[in-house]
């Protein structure tokens, strides 16, 4: 077999990670069949954002800009993820975009028919973790969908700012 490059590696484990997250869903299907399966996804997605937050929160600072450091924390994670994933940070303003022009998340979703969960999974996941880093912090982070692969736009782009 050889040597495999850590780069093929760490793409293969990314999808392996995906994929065990299907397997999930549909152990789940056949196991509690009167499950709302969607329901608990969510709850999945929730969780995952209370310890995103959890995670991000350690390397916030409450004393700069802090809708660019929810944005570039999360596409810093995108990118890990194997997601084609950008910041876009608005000069003199508390707010910044995440765009992903590309999510194989999305594509599995897709592929598997699960398309209607693609997008509400995201959203719960993100305004999940903004709730708890406004909780921690004291802040108004928010958080707004304004586009997303699934409903047919070009990208998934997401604006994150500060109420006054």
């Amino acid at each position: 077999m050889g040597d495999i490059p850590v780069e093929k590696k760490f793409a293969i484990l990314c999808e392996i990670t995906r994929a065990q997250h299907f397997a999930w869903h549909e152990a789940v299907k056949q196991m509690c069949p009167d499950a709302d399966v969607a329901a608990v996804t969510d709850k999945m997605w929730e969780v995952t954002g209370h310890d995103t937050a959890k995670a991000y929160i350690k390397r916030l600072n409450k004393e700069k800009p802090l809708a660019p450091q929810m944005a570039s924390s999360i596409v810093w994670s995108s990118q890990c993820m194997g997601e084609a994933a950008t910041v876009e940070i608005t000069e003199g303003k508390d707010e910044a975009f995440v765009r992903h022009a590309d999510c194989p998340w999305y594509h599995w979703h897709k592929r598997l028919d699960l398309l209607a969960e693609d997008r509400p999974g995201c959203d719960l996941w993100f305004q999940t973790a903004v709730e708890d880093v406004n909780k921690a912090l004291g802040t108004k982070l928010r958080v707004e969908t304004t586009q997303a692969l699934p409903d047919g736009d070009p990208c998934c782009l997401r604006r994150f700012w500060v109420e006054d």
